[in-house]
């Protein structure tokens, strides 16, 4: 693995959270995500852009019958900047620790 890296773009909540959800699945329907994270339609549509431009997600449209779908995915990409920001948060919080814990 790479080293850890801060990625300022996921680290805004709002897109943390949806790097995360997208992160356990391969991939996940708007409407799943909308739900989980708790964003408007417009709002979820506005991030899964700036993720997409980054080149971190992947929007798949298509139709199930005649209702339309959209899909998301994390690209390869957008999975190594999410374990690398992860990464670089767990070597944060352990050096926070670090200097909190008594020494004994």
């Amino acid at each position: 693995m790479t080293a850890p890296r801060f990625d300022e773009l996921i680290h805004a909540p709002t897109r943390l959270a949806i790097v995360a959800l997208l992160a356990a699945s391969q991939w996940a329907e708007f409407k799943f995500v909308r739900d989980s994270v708790g964003l408007s339609d417009s709002a979820l549509s506005k991030q899964l852009t700036t993720l997409e431009e980054a080149g971190y997600v992947e929007i798949r449209k298509g139709f199930v019958g005649k209702r339309p779908r959209t899909s998301a995915a994390l690209t390869p990409a957008g999975r190594a900047a999410f374990a690398q920001h992860v990464a670089a948060l767990e070597e944060i919080v352990a050096r926070a620790g670090a200097t909190i814990l008594p020494h004994g």
